[in-house]
């Protein structure tokens, strides 16, 4: 008797998937493959972390280091935990229910309430927008002396185009690869070699000022941090994510089938705890960093008006080197630029998916111009309207400053809305909040709510 074991007959699908993993991993070592699955998982949650720490953010981050020293790093510590819990809530109603919030609120709760919430999305997105091509044009001109114009020219429709042609799974890895811009402040606020053990009081005991300029620093940083634009931003790509798979399982029939909802939840939620870490470390380094070198500088720099006194900043990371503040300029200029690239199409993209999704437009970076004209004609007006604004001679550091704070006061009634959605058993079956998630988040908006009423009654 025959003691051979029989192989599978041949086009099963069990044989075609085998055959599939062996091609992919064909020759590859394990701890390459356990990467791969790693790199799959880091999707969205790591683009939307990558885009909160936009030159909006380091310009805000900046400027609060710069007037208060490391005052305000308590806010990097407290922030986090909202952060996770806000943008877990987003991608999650996004990978729920296939749709993006604007459709979602459309849907269950009108068109009125979710019209009020598009003017504000859009208004801040636009303005924010501009800002930020504002200050990747004066980070340029700090290494090239290149016409105003036509660097915001060359920036508005280079980005544009990037939006307009490249398929979004390609434009996916871009941004991820962007992610890594800011990593000179986290060197460079090793390099300094603070006290640390007073930075960790400081971190975990918050001070507190109730002055006009504080207050408007704290909500500016609640704001760009906090921001809008992520809510739509995150649930939106899940929802591109869901499309993406969908489509690789159409491509291979028999392959092994896409993974349960609660599988997909989890990845959610590893995806967006390590953006979002990624993002706070981030901007606890830019806020200590700017308070020990411009707020404990000799003369000190507490208000920050040029790109060249934030970019002073960085020159302890290369002091050694000749012609140390021109290195750090350029590294300072290769971080907006670099987290602008990837911060505008985010802002432009945020608009547009809330627009079409409320006017019942197709939509979607996964499809092509043709497809979707109002989406895409959203993120063209979005961006040129930005460029538009930077000819009104507004100083580029200080919008970018009053783009966070609006931010901050945009945020409250979205994320009443958001909460309102989250807890739908309705649209969310069983996946609703927890208590813990509505707890941070109920918490999180009072929070921003507060801050927003006190800084503007204050400047009365």
């Amino acid at each position: 008797m025959s003691s051979t074991i029989s192989a599978p007959p041949s086009g099963t699908p069990g044989d075609k998937a085998s055959a599939r993993r062996r091609r992919l991993h064909r020759g590859l070592p394990r701890p390459l493959t356990r990467a791969s699955r790693w790199l799959r998982i880091l999707g969205p949650g790591l683009i939307t972390g990558a885009a909160d720490d936009d030159p909006s953010g380091i310009a805000t981050y900046s400027q609060s280091g710069a007037a208060y020293g490391t005052g305000q790093l308590w806010l990097a510590l407290y922030m986090l935990p909202m952060m996770i819990a806000v943008q877990e809530m987003c991608g999650r109603i996004g990978l729920v229910t296939g749709q993006g919030i604007a459709k979602v609120v459309s849907k269950h709760y009108g068109r009125r309430i979710l019209f009020v919430a598009m003017i504000l999305l859009v208004v801040a997105n636009t303005i924010n927008v501009g800002a930020d091509l504002g200050a990747m044009v004066a980070a340029t001109r700090l290494l090239i002396p290149a016409p105003f114009l036509a660097l915001l020219a060359f920036f508005a429709l280079g980005v544009l185009a990037l939006e307009l042609f490249i398929p979004y799974h390609v434009y996916a890895q871009i941004l991820k690869v962007l992610a890594l811009a800011l990593l000179a402040y986290v060197i460079t606020g090793v390099i300094v070699s603070p006290d640390w053990g007073s930075l960790l009081l400081t971190t975990l005991i918050p001070s507190f000022s109730l002055t006009p300029p504080f207050l408007a620093l704290v909500v500016g940083v609640l704001g760009t941090t906090i921001s809008p634009y992520l809510f739509f931003w995150q649930a939106a790509e899940e929802v591109e994510e869901t499309r993406d798979q969908q489509q690789e399982q159409k491509k291979h029939k028999g392959a092994a089938s896409r993974p349960g909802l609660r599988a997909r939840i989890r990845s959610l939620r590893i995806d967006t705890v390590l953006g979002m870490l990624a993002s706070e470390v981030t901007t606890w380094f830019i806020l200590m960093t700017t308070g020990v070198t411009l707020h404990d500088a000799h003369p000190p720099i507490t208000n920050i008006t040029t790109a060249a006194q934030a970019a002073q900043a960085l020159t302890p990371l290369v002091h050694t080197f000749p012609h140390a503040g021109q290195l750090a300029a350029s590294i300072f200029a290769i971080g907006i630029i670099g987290t602008g690239l990837l911060a505008v199409p985010v802002l432009a993209g945020s608009a547009a998916y809330g627009v079409a999704e409320a006017l019942g437009w197709s939509e979607g970076l996964d499809k092509p111009v043709n497809q979707a004209r109002g989406f895409y004609g959203v993120i063209a007006a979005a961006t040129l309207v930005g460029l538009l604004l930077n000819l009104l001679g507004v100083n580029p550091i200080a919008a970018l400053v009053f783009t966070a704070i609006l931010n901050g006061v945009v945020a409250v009634p979205l994320l009443i809305l958001i909460v309102l959605v989250a807890n739908n058993r309705k649209i969310m079956g069983r996946w609703t909040n927890n208590r813990l998630s509505n707890t941070i988040v109920i918490i999180t908006t009072l929070f921003m709510a507060l801050a927003a009423i006190f800084s503007i009654v204050t400047l009365f």
